[in-house]
């Protein structure tokens, strides 16, 4: 009989136990096993090659500084995650000048690519409804349902309680729900 298979969580809380250890070459794979998806994450949410670099580089630094602390290692990509989620969503908020300067970037999150050609007129208009929502409730909205983020690492990411990010993604439901039924 064969062993089990270790799963790619183990094997990197096995990695971050290493680190914790001091262990610089565990930090240098953990490194490059997550830097591609967090990338990606980045280049998707900030729409810039160059932030998304810093962004990472930030987000990099920030878990070397603090991985000693973290106390469930099986958890380190989602505490990455949302480390870099709230270093890009400060980027982005440095960035704006406006909330259409954020709209751009985070509609892009929207799933386009996913849709049959006969749904890209909705997908549009659904993105426009998207747009006109207020910055909080776009943002809690876009966070959950298009970047698939679980409603405690959105309040992390957006510095507020669990209960102010479903009380957003309430209004934001509700606010897209009746202008969709008028039609825009």
């Amino acid at each position: 009989m064969e062993p089990p298979a270790v799963t790619e969580t183990a094997y990197l809380a096995g990695l971050v136990r290493r680190v914790q250890k001091n262990d610089s070459e565990a930090f240098a794979e953990l490194y490059a096993l997550t830097y591609e998806r967090q990338y990606a994450f980045a280049c998707r949410y900030l729409k810039d090659d160059r932030l998304a670099q810093d962004a990472l580089q930030e987000a990099y630094i920030v878990v070397y500084r603090n991985l000693p602390g973290l106390h469930e290692p099986k958890c380190f990509l989602t505490w990455l995650r949302s480390i870099l989620q709230r270093i890009c969503y400060d980027l982005a908020a440095k960035r704006r000048k406006q909330p259409a300067g954020v709209q751009a970037e985070q509609l892009d999150l929207l799933p386009d690519e996913l849709a049959d050609p006969g749904r890209l007129n909705e997908i549009g208009e659904m993105r426009d409804l998207v747009s006109r929502l207020p910055y909080r409730e776009r943002e809690a909205i876009i966070l959950r349902y298009f970047a698939e983020m679980e409603l405690r690492d959105i309040a992390q990411a957006m510095d507020c309680s669990v209960s102010s990010v479903t009380r957003y993604l309430r209004r934001g439901y509700e606010t897209l729900r009746a202008n969709y039924q008028k039609g825009g």
